[in-house]
């Protein structure tokens, strides 16, 4: 019996020794599984990941602009200097042709209109008093060739004549005078006052033709060098009268036609629109009491049925973008539809002040005819540069740039690891990847949390 109690005490320690072994062990297993975790059991610093795929792709540049009309009909201010506005038509308003659109304060153009015309009177009265002179000293030149200077002449030549017959009927006198003396019947004083009367007609038929070559070679020269003179003086008095007067009249009439330029009317029916003032920054806007310009544009009448969407697209870009690409536009209140770029600047933009060392290029989409469309109303483009198909893409926001190279963080069973990536141009929201990442890992979305992280280490 005795034999029997010890077998069944060893067969009860021995059954206690199996468990305590295997409770052991079981402990033992457990701190083991405690101690080195497995994949479920990984405490990342990120939550949010995303998984790779490959799926079409539209490559594409969104920007926003404003609607407007490639067509403007400009209404340019046509008065000098500064000038007032008195009225003006609301912005956005429609107009039949011939309304009144615009006016500007012409009481300063009056008072020139009334002191242009005095002095255009004054100046012309001087005028025709220099040209009435001119014509009397032209009849002058005339009146001395033909009447005065002829008279002289002749009347000289006729003297002369008389002389010349006096002087000879004198030599007959004495020739007779002469025989009578030799005869006896005068005496000789009588003889000597004849000589002496002989030679006083000589003398004087001497001095007379003197005169009459000095008439002819000088005194008429003379006569007319002075009286062409007092016509030339007339004549330039005139020209200078004249050319005051018409410059007096062209500033009075310039004064009138500004005036009509005050009262601006439609050219033709449609929407009327204030211009931005952009080009005239130092000038006030288009507004009752405001200062415009000559030249300065006033209002625009935009052609509703040309209507475009002008953006600046930065120069990095710029050579992706060309004429024809598809163009999604979106508007206020309608449904998005399509169009296609137009235009493509080759030079840039001028620099804008507080725009940085930013370099831009006008690209305009222009928009099939649509009603109702207003110039100013706000517009989203959406500009197709490529169309891929089953690219491998992540998220831009997963990625990050280390000395000029692209990485992400890729969750994998032992930790995260990170990825040199080699990619291209995607669209705002997601990157083109050519090698780096497989298709079904999971990247991580916060990849800022890992930065610091070593390369190629578990986490």
């Amino acid at each position: 019996m005795a034999g029997r109690l010890n077998a069944r005490l060893f067969s009860h320690m021995l059954l206690a020794g199996f468990v305590l072994v295997g409770a052991g062990f079981g402990i033992y297993r457990m701190a083991e599984a405690m101690m080195t975790p497995g994949q479920d059991d990984i405490v990342h610093k990120h939550h949010l990941t995303h998984t790779v795929a490959r799926v079409p792709l539209t490559v594409s540049l969104k920007e926003q602009g404003t609607l407007e009309s490639s067509e403007n009909l400009e209404i340019i201010c046509k008065v000098r200097g500064e000038n007032i506005i008195t009225s003006v038509v609301e912005n956005g308003a429609y107009v039949k042709e011939g309304d009144v659109i615009l006016t500007l304060d012409s009481l300063y153009i009056d008072e020139q209109i009334s002191e242009r015309s005095k002095y255009a009177h004054w100046s012309r009265s001087g005028a025709e008093h220099w040209r009435a002179t001119a014509n009397y000293r032209q009849l002058k030149v005339a009146e001395y060739l033909e009447g005065r200077y002829v008279t002289q002449v002749m009347s000289k030549e006729l003297e002369r004549v008389l002389k010349e017959s006096a002087l000879l009927a004198d030599n007959k006198m004495l020739a007779f005078n002469m025989q009578q003396f030799e005869k006896g019947y005068v005496s000789k004083d009588h003889v000597d006052q004849i000589r002496r009367q002989i030679d006083k007609s000589v003398v004087d038929l001497d001095l007379l033709n003197t005169d009459l070559k000095v008439l002819k070679e000088h005194t008429k020269k003379s006569e007319m060098a002075r009286l062409e003179g007092e016509l030339k003086v007339a004549q330039a008095q005139f020209e200078a009268s004249d050319e005051r007067a018409e410059a007096d009249a062209s500033r009075r009439d310039r004064a009138v036609e500004e005036k009509a330029f005050c009262t601006i009317l439609a050219p033709k029916d449609g929407l009327v629109i204030h211009p931005r003032a952009a080009s005239w920054k130092w000038a006030p806007d288009i507004v009752i009491g405001g200062s415009v310009y000559k030249e300065q544009v006033l209002l625009l009448m935009p052609d509703l049925d040309q209507m475009q969407v002008k953006i600046g697209v930065e120069e990095e870009v710029i050579d992706s973008i060309s004429v024809g690409m598809k163009t999604i536009v979106r508007l206020p209140g309608r449904e998005p539809f399509e169009a296609k770029v137009s235009e493509v600047a080759d030079i840039a933009r001028p620099p804008i002040i507080g725009s940085g060392d930013v370099v831009r290029y006008d690209v305009i989409v222009a928009l099939p005819k649509l009603e109702d469309l207003k110039p100013g109303t706000s517009a989203k483009l959406e500009i197709v540069m490529n169309e891929l198909e089953e690219v491998l893409t992540i998220p831009v926001a997963a990625t990050v740039e280390i000395d000029e190279q692209t990485y992400c963080w890729v969750e994998t069973k032992t930790g995260v690891e990170q990825r040199l990536l080699e990619t291209k141009v995607g669209d705002d929201v997601f990157v083109v990847v050519t090698d780096g990442v497989h298709v079904g890992e999971k990247i991580v979305m916060n990849p800022l949390l890992y930065t610091d992280a070593p390369q190629d280490k578990d986490e």
